[in-house]
């Protein structure tokens, strides 16, 4: 009995020996299953990135997109941002001369080699940052604009935070590596937005391949070439734009814009070895948006009654939905089968100011809900006052 029982024991020993030697193996086997599904999942290879649908703002694709990494040139969509900005409240015209500093014309790095005293139009001086990311045109457009460089940076760094870039802090106007000089992907995408929505005449700029420009100083008069630093507007059929830079601190980035039929995207690529994986990663990211995103947008505005206003010198208050809603879907789902229902106030309590939030509008697509769109008010509805109130009692009585 005794030598049954050893037997049985050293069975079992050797069976937990057994059990508990396959494990390490298992783990590793499944270590190695998830690395591999991590590695064809990553459709690129550089570590920081984003895929953006414009109109939406709807996040497609995201790798480590909030690191903060120097930015070089890129840094230059929000410099141009800016010189829009002027050109849209009128504080500078695009053909307003700019002289070059001499502050300016010393700028190293990508240049179109200004000289001290040279002057460029504006519309002159956007090309150059556009198409050849010269640092000097940069530095002239931000003096003129704002009146030193520092003025400048400070209203980038003020823009940045009103778009909502919470890890982007600006060093200076051009790009060129600075200590604390930094943004990420998403940021850089929310940028990009903003520039190519807003002022879409970007792209005129932008989408140049090459183009001369004449330089006119004391020596004379000389052609310069301008020859644009983003190869995809060549090599990349749907590519629209935007920014690229590179230097050793930041490596290889771009912000690339394209548009296939009535779907625009913003690939953002961070920290490339060198500028064929840039190209190629951002190509991948577009490439797969295209493929696989479908895009939903409503015909019209439905109508919503008015709301009924209490105490005011009108009965009711005429509203609307925000704007039109629109869905960007990456599972092939049926976007004719999205519902919508809309919760807006029976009633309100006078004053009521237009663009008051009344209501939201929830959009759902097999019962998920993908999207609210905000229902406000169209006019203004004063409070009753004594006057007011008079003569609806007389109104009521004569009727």
């Amino acid at each position: 009995m005794k030598h049954i029982t050893q037997r049985v024991i050293c069975i079992v020993l050797s069976a937990v020996f057994l059990f508990t030697a396959a494990l390490p193996a298992e783990a590793a086997e499944k270590s190695k299953e998830d690395k591999d599904k991590a590695k064809k999942s990553d459709v690129i290879s550089a570590p920081s990135a984003i895929l953006m649908e414009t109109s939406t703002g709807q996040i497609i694709y995201e790798k480590d997109p909030d690191s903060k990494r120097p930015p070089a040139s890129v840094t230059k969509v929000m410099t141009l941002l800016l010189i829009f900005d002027a050109l849209d409240t009128g504080k500078i015209k695009l053909e307003d001369e700019v002289a070059t500093s001499e502050y300016a014309a010393s700028m190293g790095g990508s240049q179109v080699f200004l000289e001290p005293g040279e002057t460029q139009t504006v519309d002159t001086l956007i090309k150059c940052i556009s198409v050849a990311s010269a640092n000097d045109a940069c530095v002239a457009m931000a003096e003129y604009i704002s009146g030193n460089e520092e003025e400048f940076v400070a209203q980038m760094n003020e823009r940045a935070k009103e778009l909502g870039m919470e890890n982007t802090h600006f060093e200076n106007c051009n790009g060129l590596d600075a200590k604390g000089h930094l943004t990420t992907a998403r940021d850089i995408a929310l940028m990009s937005r903003e520039l190519i929505t807003k002022y879409p005449q970007i792209h005129d700029y932008c989408t140049i391949w090459m183009e001369n420009i004449t330089h006119t100083t004391k020596k004379g008069s000389s052609e310069f070439g301008l020859s644009n630093t983003n190869k995809l507007i060549r090599h990349y059929e749907y590519a629209t734009g935007l920014k690229t830079g590179s230097t050793s601190k930041a490596k290889f980035c771009i912000s690339a814009t394209a548009k296939k039929d009535d779907m625009e995207l913003i690939a953002v690529i961070m920290a490339a070895d060198d500028s064929k994986i840039r190209n190629k990663d951002a190509i991948t990211l577009l490439n797969q948006g295209f493929g696989k995103c479908q895009k939903y947008t409503e015909d019209s505005l439905q109508h919503i009654p008015p709301v009924k206003v209490k105490r005011g010198v009108k009965e009711d208050v005429a509203v609307s939905q925000k704007e039109k809603f629109s869905y960007v879907d990456t599972t092939g789902a049926d976007l004719n089968s999205i519902e919508r229902k809309a919760n807006v106030k029976k009633s309100v309590k006078a004053p009521v100011k237009k663009g008051d939030k009344l209501g939201t509008i929830t959009y759902y697509l097999n019962e998920n809900e993908i999207g609210t769109v905000d229902v406000l008010a169209l006019e203004s509805v004063r409070k009753t006052d004594m006057p007011s109130a008079f003569k609806d009692v007389c109104r009521h009585f004569l009727l």
